[in-house]
């Protein structure tokens, strides 16, 4: 299979007949042979019966329902997950994201050899109080990962299969999938402008608190990239460099009331001190965090049950099917 198309929605029922006559006649036309894998990440609306209408009419859509909402990242691992083409190509399902951008980066990924590559809107019709936040955002991000792409939240990218079958994505770390990538061995990510088409249907399911969500995905994600196979150096080090400082201070303090006596200087008794308590109190976190690094070594990062989510209905994943060139 050439194409799979993964589209998480959330409450798109006005979109996803026009969306779905889009992708059909762009994959008809080329030639692909393609599936399109929709999770209806709980909706309320009736997304999951225009879903089940796309099934009817052609047997390539299929369909992975949660069910309740569990957020965007779980629809795409559940998407990645079942997806079989060689090419793995997601987009939104709120009609901004162009399904003639498709050939272009099923070409960048099998001709051009990426692993992966992400769409850039040059062109945003977003007002300014979330194209700013963007900018600033991307801005960190690039600075972070040393990955140069100038649009890391575009929701239409394409990997390579390899790819969405070697990493995980969860909590709300669908913004950071390049970085991930990256962290798992696969450097090559290209950038390929893309249209961003105005919305036509519905609002949109993001408010500002995603920004203030996203600093602190990257801050977990920092921390996780360098420190997830070995947290004893983040833990250790800071815990060690604490209780040295401490344990150094607290001699000093003590090589200088013993000092003072040789010399018959009276000198307050070095509990009297507030400094006393100060490096006690750095050699008590010191090891906290030395033990809180062995504690880290001992559990790891991995969880079996991070990404266990409740499915209630599947379409069609078993199925496979080819359009002929029209």
């Amino acid at each position: 299979m050439d194409i799979s198309v993964v589209v998480p929605l959330f409450n798109e029922d006005e979109s996803l007949p026009e969306l779905g006559a889009w992708i059909e006649r762009v994959m008809k036309e080329n030639g692909f042979s393609y599936e399109v894998i929709m999770v209806d990440d709980g909706s309320k609306d009736g997304s999951w019966a225009e879903v089940g209408k796309l099934r009817a009419s052609n047997p390539c859509f299929k369909g992975i329902r949660f069910r309740r909402n569990y957020g965007k990242s779980a629809a795409l691992q559940m998407g990645f997950e079942a997806a079989q083409g060689d090419v793995v190509i997601t987009m939104d399902a709120d009609m901004q994201d162009s399904p003639d951008e498709i050939p272009a980066l099923y070409k960048m990924i099998m001709q051009d050899g990426f692993d992966v590559v992400s769409g850039w809107k040059q062109k945003r019709y977003d007002p300014i109080s979330k194209t700013v936040p963007t900018k600033l955002f991307n801005w960190a991000v690039r600075r972070m990962s040393k990955i140069y792409l100038h649009d890391f939240n575009c929701g239409l990218k394409a990997y390579r299969l390899d790819v969405v079958k070697s990493i995980e994505v969860y909590g709300e770390m669908h913004r950071f999938i390049p970085v991930i990538a990256k962290w798992a061995g696969f450097g090559k990510i290209g950038e390929k402008v893309v249209q961003h088409r105005a919305r036509k249907y519905g609002t949109t399911k993001f408010g500002m608190n995603r920004f203030v969500n996203g600093f602190l995905d990257l801050l977990s994600l920092s921390f996780v990239g360098r420190f997830s196979k070995k947290p004893m150096h983040f833990f250790g080090s800071l815990g060690l460099l604490l209780f040295v400082l401490g344990f150094i201070a607290a001699i000093w303090l003590g090589a200088q009331k013993i000092w003072c006596l040789k010399h018959g200087i009276p000198a307050p008794l070095v509990t009297s001190s507030p400094w006393f308590y100060i490096f006690l109190t750095f050699m008590l976190m010191g090891l906290q965090l030395f033990l809180a690094g062995y504690m880290a070594e001992l559990v790891g990062r991995n969880s079996p049950t991070r990404n266990t989510y409740l499915v209630s209905d599947y379409l069609g994943l078993e199925a496979t099917c080819k359009s002929e060139r029209e």
